[in-house]
C-alpha cells in the first residue's frame, strides 16, 4: 500500500518535506481489530506536534494520521460490531481502557503515533474505537469530525456554559469553525466572540454566526463566561484570561504549545488574568464516548466541515499551510480517488 510516514524529527522550518511516501505492506487485522479501506484523513495540529517532536511517536517510522474515514474490507475473529463495507470513522484513541476517563489513562494508545494512522490506503484499529459515520456527510467533510470536531465538542462540554451565557473562541481553524455551529446548536441564546490574528478567519467567524470577532489582543464588547482556545501558542492565552468575566473559565484546546512566544508568560498579572475565582482547564484527548455523542449531534444540525482537499502525496504540502496558518476551516487528505 502507499502511505506516507514520519522517519525522522526535526523542525518543519528545516524540512520541506518531513514525510515520506513509501510503499509499505497492506496490514492484516488481528482478532480484535478490523481493517479499514482508508478513503480521507483530517490533517491536525497534533501531527505538527509529533514531526517537531513535542509529542513524539515512541518509534519510527510511524504513519500519522487520525482523523480517519474508510470501509471496513477485514474483520478480525472477534469482531462482531461492523461488517465488510460499512463506513467507519477512527480518531485520536486506537485503544484504551473503555473507562469514563480513558483519555487520562497514561497507556492509552493513540493512532498515528504509537500505531499506524490513516496517512494510507488501508490501516487497522481495535473494534471499539471505530465509529459509524451517519450518512448525511461525505468523507471528506466527516473526517474532520474525528478529532477537531470531537475534541472540539468535549471542551465545549467542559466549559460548563449555560444557554444565554457569552462563549469566546481564540484561534479559528480546523477545530474551532465546528465548535462555533455546535455551540450555536446547543446554546441558541448565547452571542459567540471570536478571536483570530487574520481578517480571513474573522470573516469567516462572521459568515458562520459569530456575533463578534477580532484580532487575538482586541477586548471584546462584554467579558465572557467561557473561551475555548485552540492556538498552538501562548499569547492568546494572556488575552484570553483578561477577556473573561469574574468566575469565567478559559478551556485550553491544545494538545501541546509551541516554545516560541512562551516567555510572554513572564507578563501574567494576578490581579488582571488571574483574581475573581476566574478558571484555566485543559483537554486531555477525547474519549469514544465524545466522539459517538458529537457526531449524532453533528448530524442532528448538520454541522458544515469547511475542507481544503489534498491528494495523499500532498500531505507535505497540507502539513506547511496549516503550520503557516493557512486556513480555513480544515484539511483533508483524500486518499481513495
Amino acid at each position: 500500500m502507499r502511505a506516507m510516514v514520519l522517519e525522522t524529527i526535526a523542525p518543519l522550518a528545516d524540512s520541506a518535506a518531513p514525510l515520506s511516501l513509501v510503499e509499505l505492506p497492506d496490514p492484516v487485522a488481528a482478532a480484535d481489530e478490523i481493517l479499514i479501506q482508508v478513503s480521507a484523513c483530517g490533517v491536525c495540529h497534533t501531527e505538527i506536534d509529533e514531526i517537531e517532536g513535542r509529542t513524539p511517536p515512541p518509534r519510527l517510522p510511524v504513519v500519522p494520521g487520525h482523523e480517519v474515514i474508510g470501509r471496513v474490507v477485514q474483520m478480525g475473529a472477534n469482531c462482531h460490531q461492523f461488517k465488510i463495507g460499512d463506513r467507519v470513522g477512527v480518531g485520536w484513541i486506537y485503544h484504551s481502557s473503555g473507562a469514563t476517563d480513558e483519555n487520562l489513562d497514561p497507556d492509552f494508545s493513540a493512532t498515528g503515533r504509537d500505531v499506524n494512522g490513516g496517512y494510507a490506503e488501508y490501516m487497522t484499529v481495535t473494534e471499539p474505537y471505530a465509529y459509524a459515520i451517519p450518512d448525511i456527510f461525505t468523507d471528506v467533510e466527516a473526517a474532520p469530525l474525528l478529532c477537531a470536531g470531537g475534541v472540539g465538542y468535549r471542551a465545549l462540554q467542559l466549559t460548563g456554559l449555560s444557554d444565554g451565557q457569552l462563549l469566546g473562541l481564540t484561534g479559528f481553524g480546523g477545530s474551532a469553525h465546528l465548535v462555533l455551529q455546535t455551540a450555536r446548536y446547543l446554546y441558541p441564546s448565547s452571542k459567540i466572540f471570536v478571536f483570530a490574528r487574520n481578517a480571513r478567519e474573522r470573516s469567516f467567524a462572521l459568515e458562520l454566526g459569530a456575533s463578534w470577532a477580532g484580532d487575538t489582543d482586541d477586548d471584546p464588547p462584554q467579558k465572557l463566561h467561557a473561551i475555548i482556545d485552540t492556538t498552538p501558542a501562548w499569547r492568546p492565552l494572556l488575552a484570553a484570561l483578561r477577556a473573561l468575566r469574574p468566575g469565567g473559565r478559559l478551556v485550553i484546546n491544545a494538545i501541546r504549545k509551541e516554545d516560541h512566544d512562551r516567555e510572554l508568560m513572564a507578563e501574567i498579572s494576578y490581579a488582571e488574568h488571574l483574581w475573581l475565582e476566574k478558571e484555566l482547564k485543559t483537554v486531555a484527548n477525547v474519549t469514544a464516548h465524545d466522539i459517538r455523542e458529537f457526531l449524532a449531534v453533528a448530524a442532528r444540525i448538520p454541522i458544515h466541515a469547511e475542507v481544503e482537499v489534498y491528494a495523499l502525496e500532498q500531505a507535505n504540502e497540507a502539513i506547511h499551510a496549516l503550520h503557516s496558518a493557512h486556513v480555513r476551516g480544515a484539511k483533508v487528505l483524500k486518499i481513495k480517488f
